[in-house]
């Protein structure tokens, strides 16, 4: 076709066609509903006004919805280099061009193969394509988008250098790294600063092998930055972090360039001084690691290192990419999408919701959630390589790079956006993940039914007064059960303790460590340290009116129908950094708890009176408000102080220990994690039934009064930028009325409601009703699946490190009669599934 007559074809769709300003998004690496991407058989359609990206599979949907047809079809092409007379690889005949700024799993500079990328312009719905460049044929503008779309950057590339999105780069360092042959090898554990002796944030630098501390961090992390003058006095640019060290890669960062960086030779550079990532390999003087020393090290022993898993591949058996410290996603993802309920929502939904997911399905949470479940499920990401795939394996050293697993980089930039944790680029607590994930579920709801209802339970507390002996029941809900450690019921006491007197001789003599010795915890014992009595600091007794002595036990007022029970390993050191106990917990594969069963108020026990603490009014109110703030009674400052200078807001640290009883800032720190999300969380303390607001304690959302009624002129703004009478309603109330956080809510959720909910749901807020109910005001209760108290274990996660700021999680999962290891990207048959070190565990009940 003449170049005039490629001009004239385009010119009915040139009012479609956009380039891509400052601060929009080109999704060139990865399908909208799946994980298909350039690397995929059919490659990735990119859509030339919204910039979305679509594999074969969704781009007619997509057609078909919006009546776009300009796509921009990116294809990368790989094959085997051609070999010489002597066997090397010819040098290329024509000018292979590889211009996609893509993720792949494999060595883009591999010897044995090589890569193309294709791009061109397909025009829908008669699928006319028009290569790529083309700028003789080409109209200007069309020229310049399709080259703005091919040079455009990551969409999760952001200025925030804090921010998990920020893509790393290659070191310039990495290629050319000089390393000294110094003799020196780093052991497994047991590291210090050479200069001040710590043991938290330690770097090692890969030139000399060097261990050294780390800056201080307001997060917590802590260091003299000895690391950083090592390199101002020698000049040695990229460093290591121990403890961050994975099969997948580890954690470096270039004095030089001033920034965390990759490094594509990272294994062979800590191969150098003895570190070998991948397993424990022969080593140098020829003889196994294990022949050695027993594995004994949680890295060791979680990870099946030395062992010869079968990889698994097909249907539920799919890993997931690193995305750096991502781990604790992939092992959440890979254990709740392992659960019917959860599989039937998304995946079983999948046509509804793609068919009615909004334009821009990256910002929905249930389109992610359902591409997430099938990429997980459906097996097309999990296929195991070829008869001949497999002779060449053992034929040469290269493997042919493989696509298998997905990347939830689209994923978790949509669920942590905003987060102050999940959204960085640290390390986080799967634990707390698991329960924002919950919350995302319950606020994006999917039918009548929610798979989060297999998690929720009723909690029984029964306080009593150990004065008047009088008690009060009340009732919350939960989602997990939180297990302690009982550190004093280790059963091998002696031998921790004489192993204990040899680590510090050992350090003091600056020896190698002796072999780890670890508490071993009976499960037994951390049961019953769950149910019984803890003390309530400060309790106020509406019996006596007065403080007095408290004690507080838990039951269970319904049982689940999975549950997940959390051990309590990490806890707080005094310098309030968080640590870990690393012990062994001997955890059964058939529970039952029957015997935590609440049984409620019994025979010849007195209830205390319903009576409020007494309210303290300030001597000196400010701008003559006497009666509508109040301080609350009886704050434990201390802990208040000590949740602010850890950088939460001073005013949700005060709700915090109020609301858990002054139990402690640990105590505290657990209820800021589960509310900060909420619109209120940041605002004033009132006292409940004062003002006009009632307030919750630490059970739920905020109740707002019918005084929070929406302004008509904040109403009258937000419909007048197209948005419904009822979506402005519902987000005013939803932020207290906050003109630029309801606009924020509204942007967060896009997606539409049923059409009958939102017209009876405006109908009840114009008639001022209460639109935010509790689920225990509901007049038919809260959500709870109730049945036997008998459960078997059907999977765990499992944390490696010291903390929840470093480390690495996987998952493992029994499935079709076998455990199988989640490891990100590798998935295999578990050898020796180590079920005493897990970390949260996931029970499925036994039917009756």
């Amino acid at each position: 076709m003449a170049a005039g007559d490629v001009g004239e074809l385009l010119v009915p769709y040139m009012p479609t066609i956009r380039v891509p300003k400052a601060g929009d998004r080109v999704y060139k690496t990865e399908c909208s509903f799946s994980y298909d991407s350039p690397d995929s058989e059919g490659g990735l359609y990119v859509c030339m006004n919204t910039f979305l990206g679509f594999g074969r599979e969704h781009v007619e949907r997509h057609y078909r919805k919006t009546g776009q047809c300009v796509y921009m079809h990116l294809k990368r092409h790989m094959k085997e280099k051609v070999t010489g007379a002597s066997g090397g690889a010819l040098p290329k005949r024509r000018n292979t061009k590889l211009f996609l700024d893509l993720e792949s799993n494999g060595d883009l500079n591999n010897d044995d193969y090589e890569f193309e990328d294709e791009a061109k312009l397909v025009i829908f719905p008669d699928h006319y394509e028009i290569p790529l460049p083309n700028i003789e044929e080409l109209p200007a503008l069309v020229t310049i988008a399709c080259d703005a779309v091919l040079s455009s950057k990551s969409p999760y590339r952001k200025q925030d250098p804090d921010s998990w999105e920020e893509e790393l780069q290659v070191s310039k360092h990495a290629n050319t790294l000089v390393q000294m042959d110094n003799g020196v090898r780093i052991p497994p554990s047991g590291w210090k600063c050479s200069k001040c002796d710590l043991r938290e944030n330690l770097w090692l630098n890969l030139t000399d092998g060097s261990v050294l501390c780390g800056k201080w961090f307001f997060y917590g992390s802590g260091g003299n930055g000895h690391a950083l003058e090592h390199y101002k006095e020698m000049g040695y640019p990229l460093a290591v972090k121990l403890g961050t060290i994975t099969p997948d890669g580890a954690d470096v960062y270039s004095f030089d360039e001033e920034e965390a960086v990759l490094d594509p030779h990272i294994a062979k550079h800590l191969a150098h001084f003895g570190i070998d990532m991948l397993q424990m390999h022969v080593t140098e003087n020829g003889s196994r690691d294990n022949d050695i020393k027993p594995r004994v090290s949680e890295w060791e022993v979680i990870q099946e290192s030395g062992m010869k898993l079968k990889p698994m591949y097909g249907p539920g058996y799919t890993g997931m990419k690193n995305l750096g410290n991502s781990c604790y996603v992939n092992t959440v993802l890979q254990a709740i999408f392992s659960i019917p309920e959860f599989q039937r929502a998304y995946v079983g939904n999948l046509p509804r919701i793609y068919d009615y997911s909004p334009l821009d399905p990256t910002q929905d949470f249930n389109t992610q959630m359902a591409k997430l479940g099938h990429g997980l499920l459906s097996g097309q990401y999990s296929k195991p390589p070829t008869k001949s795939e497999l002779i060449e394996q053992v034929m040469k050293e290269e493997h042919k790079p493989q696509h298998n697993g997905i990347s939830p980089r689209m994923f978790k930039a949509f669920v942590s956006k905003g987060h102050p944790e999940f959204s960085s680029n640290r390390q986080q607590d799967a634990q707390e993940f698991l329960l924002h994930l919950i919350h995302l579920i319950e606020r994006n709801p999917i039918g009548s039914e929610n798979p989060t209802d297999v998690f929720r339970f009723l909690v029984e507390e029964r306080t009593q007064c150990c004065q008047s002996r009088k008690v009060r029941y009340t009732e919350r809900v939960d989602y997990l059960m939180q297990l302690p450690v009982a550190m004093e019921a280790a059963v091998n006491k002696d031998e921790l303790i004489a192993y204990e007197l040899k680590r510090r001789e050992a350090e003091t003599a600056r020896r190698p460590l002796p072999e780890l010795v670890r508490a071993k915890i009976p499960f037994s014992a951390c049961l019953q340290a769950f149910s019984e009595p803890d003390n309530v600091e400060d309790f106020w007794s509406s019996a006596l009116q007065a403080k007095s002595a408290g004690v507080k036990t838990s039951r269970f007022a319904s049982f689940p129908e999975y549950l997940v029970v959390q051990i309590k390993k990490f806890t707080f050191g005094l310098d309030w950094i968080p640590k870990k106990l690393d012990v062994s917990i001997d955890m059964p594969d058939l529970l039952d708890i029957s015997h935590l069963r609440a049984t409620g108020l019994q025979p010849g026990e007195e209830e205390l009176p319903d009576i409020s603490p007494p309210i303290i009014i300030p001597d000196d109110p400010k701008d003559g408000m006497t009666n509508h703030f109040m301080e609350p009674p009886d704050i434990d400052e201390s802990s208040v102080m000590q949740l602010a200078e850890m950088g939460f807001p001073l005013e949700a640290c005060r709700k915090a220990v109020y609301y858990t009883g002054n139990m402690g800032a640990e105590v505290a720190f657990n209820w800021i994690i589960a509310h900060m999300e909420e619109p209120d969380f940041a605002e004033p303390l009132a006292i409940p039934g004062y003002g006009g607001a009632t307030f919750p304690g630490a059970g739920g959302a905020a109740v707002v009064g019918l005084d929070n009624q929406p302004p008509e002129e904040m109403v009258a703004i937000i419909t007048s930028m197209g948005f419904q009478r009822n979506v402005a309603f519902h987000a005013l109330r939803a932020t207290n009325n906050n003109l630029e956080h309801a606009l924020d809510w509204i942007f967060s959720h896009p997606e539409p409601e049923e059409e009958n909910e939102t017209t009876s749901e405006t109908m009840d807020l114009e008639n001022h009703v209460n639109a935010n109910i509790l689920a225990e005001s509901d007049p038919e209760g809260p959500r709870i699946k109730d049945g036997s108290g008998r459960y078997e274990l059907f999977g765990f996660i499992s944390h490696m490190g010291t903390s929840t700021m470093s480390g690495h999680y996987v998952c493992h999962l029994k499935k079709e009669g076998r455990w199988v290891i989640y490891n990100d990207l590798k998935v295999c048959a578990s050898e020796r599934p180590p079920r005493e070190l897990g970390y949260i565990y996931f029970y499925r009940r036994i039917p009756s």
